[in-house]
């Protein structure tokens, strides 16, 4: 009986990690996805996951639209990576943690940061972003 119950929860969990939290809306030039290994070209309608990376290669631009409306856009030459991303909000669980790696971010608030805006953290090399705007632009420099 327990484990029957257990399996029924981890493939509910697993299923869970598998929904895509966003979609990739605009791209122009080379841009990637990279989720649990698998690398796939940008284009619209690929889905972004908890753990997926997104790249763009110098001259590409990239736009990704998350569940709750949060919209990023990224410039030329970005890495950055979903750490976490919680929308329940009839649960009260809300959460969006992202680590900027390297490039420029247009990021423009969902209902994540309107509803719980210290739910919602940038990492960056040299710090965290808390969000309590609605906009804002972030470049981070590639490590030296």
């Amino acid at each position: 009986m327990f484990s029957a119950c257990a399996l029924t929860l981890l493939s509910g969990l697993a299923q869970a990690q598998q929904e895509p939290v966003g979609y990739v809306k605009t791209v122009t030039g080379d841009a990637w996805i990279t989720t649990m290994g698998q690398r796939v070209k940008a284009e619209l309608g690929t889905a972004v996951m908890i753990g997926s990376q997104i790249k763009t290669q110098p001259g590409a631009s990239l736009g990704v639209t998350f569940k709750d409306n949060t919209v990023m856009s990224f410039g030329p030459d970005t890495e950055m990576n979903v750490d976490e991303y919680i929308y329940a909000p009839a649960q009260g669980r809300l959460g969006l943690v992202t680590e900027m790696v390297k490039g420029s971010l247009n990021y423009v608030s969902g209902l994540i940061a309107k509803l719980k805006p210290e739910a919602v953290a940038i990492k960056t090399p040299s710090g965290i972003i808390g969000v309590r705007g609605t906009q804002f632009l972030l470049q981070v420099e590639p490590a030296r």
